[in-house]
């Protein structure tokens, strides 16, 4: 997971746009825009959401829900699987830290297609990572075959890393996944490259 970077200039701010349980319209105008900023890729798990994908609005503090308090910041699109397997667990995983937190990525480290703690005391990091489950075995050994799939294609074809993407983003996105794995396995700011 990498840290999301919430826009201050957002259709959702800008429009004023407010989560309303039960209003399709309402919520999937906010959806689709969640959808843009996040680049078409859950914020959890870093797979393209697909349109056979289930997807919800998480909204990461569900105390924040239907409050006020709830706003952009605290919504990222995510794959239902892990919305439903969080939903329950917030109490249990306190302090947290959040995932726009500019210090994420420093804190919460990437090794070797596993996400650990880079010091650990830091129980908000650990938090976070045992509630979404950032540890979960089948999605890091997924995400490792991944890498290691992308890393044997790039030596078969011959051409750089960055190209390498860029093919794959030209030809379809959704080939693409574990945003953070591929910008620290291959040096590249895959991000950036994305549309």
């Amino acid at each position: 997971m990498r840290r999301i970077v919430k826009d201050v200039n957002s259709e959702i701010v800008t429009q004023n746009l407010k989560y309303k349980e039960g209003d399709s319209t309402n919520n999937g105008k906010i959806s689709q825009i969640l959808f843009g900023e996040q680049k078409g890729f859950c914020a959890y798990t870093e797979e393209y959401l697909g349109r056979a994908d289930a997807r919800d609005i998480e909204h990461f503090n569900p105390k924040l829900k239907d409050t006020d308090a709830d706003s952009n910041q605290n919504w990222f699109l995510v794959k239902h699987k892990w919305n439903s397997e969080k939903s329950t667990k917030w109490d249990n995983f306190q302090p947290i830290l959040y995932p726009t937190d500019n210090d994420f990525e420093t804190r919460i480290i990437y090794d070797n297609g596993d996400y650990r703690v880079s010091d650990s005391a830091d129980l908000e990091a650990a938090n976070l990572i045992k509630l979404l489950k950032l540890d979960d075995i089948p999605l890091a050994d997924e995400r490792k075959r991944y890498i290691k799939r992308k890393a044997l294609e790039i030596e078969t074809f011959g051409v750089s890393n960055e190209d390498f993407f860029k093919i794959l983003i030209e030809d379809n996105v959704n080939q693409i996944s574990y945003l953070r794995a591929i910008q620290e396995e291959f040096n590249i700011n895959i991000w950036q490259m994305l549309p």
